[in-house]
């Protein structure tokens, strides 16, 4: 689908939501609370933008406006209903810390009830706007795929997925290589293809057959274009890949990868940046300058020793750095080898404390100002670590593509502490090459604000 109309999509699914929520406010204020004393509007309007930003901070944290969500109607609905009751919890949470009293009581509830009504109308909006597009034949592309294989199944049913503006017509195949029935008719054979594209209208042809399996391919990209027909081949790689590959070009020589990797961009390497910095820096300024001789001074009191347990781990590009942590354990020589257990008789009373709270990593945001890690990545492990996980763990090695993180993916998603079983590893380093491969600003704040979320809620692995 047209990545342009996406993003037109996208925008207008913010603004309709954005409007139902600020008509939502007005009405109730018009109609149930009547004309409000001068000197209350400054908390109402505050009401009003801290309903507005959470909204936005949520639909984004929580994905709400991604393309896999809003082209599936009842992911879409179910994404929503979820940001909304979250939405609700810190509206309440901010009357409560804020302890607002002006705002009515009647009004709020109005407020929220008229906003659910009309986050239920926008959702039929959605479905008319959705089937207008799908009606205009000037936006639709009518395609067909030439070939019947594995690769050309998968194709139909991608395109079954984003369908606002294609119409798959069929394929186009020789009748002896059909061995199995199709979902989509078999519109001609091979030789036919342009005078069915002319029969049907079409705009797009779709090759699954290479020119290398058939030179005809090569006369049928020049007869397609002739007609103003888009002809593009789609390579079946499997013979030389077992994964999908990510095609990059330089001028024009077509470069293959075997994944995408986001931060190879220096202008995300930047955005990253300047995110750890800003955060990293308001950490160490206001909170490492009285935690460290508060906690450390707790540390020493309880047993003599450094308050710092700095270790060597692994960084980006398997290069070695030391981590730094709070000791929250007795001074033990062996202590770098050996994993923390539950129950474990190292850890200290305010060691257990500082690990359950996570306190124990913050000195780690000057390790994020030093550049050796990333406030969101893959954790780092310890060298022998890594070199036993990358003897039995396919790929471990490849989440070093990236600065290490004091959270990640794989963190709040529950794959954190110690490790019982190769399983475990390998689960997590799974979530930690999906996010190198996906990575973005938002993802970044959204791993954040989820890993505060996980720490307040207590996370029965953190030990």
């Amino acid at each position: 689908m047209n990545n342009q109309f996406k993003r037109y999509l996208q925008i207008n699914l913010i603004f309709l939501d954005l409007l139902i929520l600020n008509l939502s406010f007005y009405l109730p204020k018009w109609i149930v609370i009547g004309k409000i004393e001068t000197s209350y509007t400054s908390a109402y309007f505050s009401f009003l933008f801290f309903s507005n930003v959470i909204w936005l901070v949520l639909s984004f944290v929580c994905g709400n406006y991604t393309e896999k969500i809003i082209l599936q109607f009842e992911f879409f609905t179910k994404r929503t209903i979820q940001v909304y009751i979250l939405w609700i919890i810190f509206l309440f949470t901010y009357l409560f810390f804020s302890r607002e009293v002006i705002v009515s009581r009647l009004f709020i509830v109005f407020f929220i009830i008229l906003f659910s009504v009309g986050l239920f109308i926008n959702k039929f909006l959605y479905v008319g706007i959705r089937n207008y597009f799908r009606k205009r034949d000037k936006l639709i592309n009518n395609v067909i795929i030439l070939g019947y294989n594995d690769t050309a199944v998968k194709l139909a049913s991608y395109f079954e997925q984003e369908s606002i503006n294609t119409n798959l017509l069929g394929y186009v195949e020789d009748e002896d290589k059909i061995t199995e029935l199709t979902h989509y008719p078999v519109l001609s054979n091979i030789k036919n293809v342009l005078q069915v594209a002319r029969d049907y209208d079409v705009q797009e042809i779709y090759s699954t057959i290479t020119p290398e399996q058939n030179e005809y391919i090569y006369e049928l990209m020049n007869y397609a274009e002739n007609e103003c027909i888009r002809f593009k081949v789609v390579p079946n790689l499997s013979v030389f890949f077992s994964k999908p590959v990510i095609v990059d070009f330089i001028r024009d020589l077509p470069i293959l990868s075997l994944r995408n990797e986001p931060l190879e961009d220096v202008g995300n390497r930047l955005k990253k940046r300047f995110l750890d910095v800003i955060v990293s820096l308001f950490v160490v300024i206001l909170v490492l300058s009285w935690l460290i001789p508060i906690i450390g001074l707790l540390i020493f009191i309880e047993s003599p020793g450094p308050i710092f347990f700095i270790q060597r781990r692994t960084g980006k590009n398997n290069r070695p750095f030391n981590c730094f942590k709070f000791r929250s354990m007795k001074p033990d020589l062996g202590a770098e080898f050996k994993q923390a257990t539950k129950n474990d008789n190292r850890v200290t009373r305010i060691g257990r404390f500082i690990r359950k709270t996570s306190i124990d990593e913050f000195p780690q945001f000057i390790n994020v100002l030093k550049g050796e890690m990333s406030l969101v990545g893959p954790r780092p492990h310890p060298l022998k670590m890594t070199t036993d996980l990358s003897q039995v763990v396919k790929q471990y090695m490849v989440r070093h593509f990236s600065k290490p993180g004091i959270t990640g993916w794989a963190q709040i998603h529950g794959f954190r502490g110690e490790i019982k079983e190769p399983k475990q590893i390998k689960l997590r380093v799974q979530y930690d090459l999906w996010y190198n491969e996906n990575w973005t600003v938002w993802l970044d704040i959204r791993i954040l604000f989820l890993t505060v979320y996980t720490i307040f809620r207590g996370d029965k692995n953190a030990y």
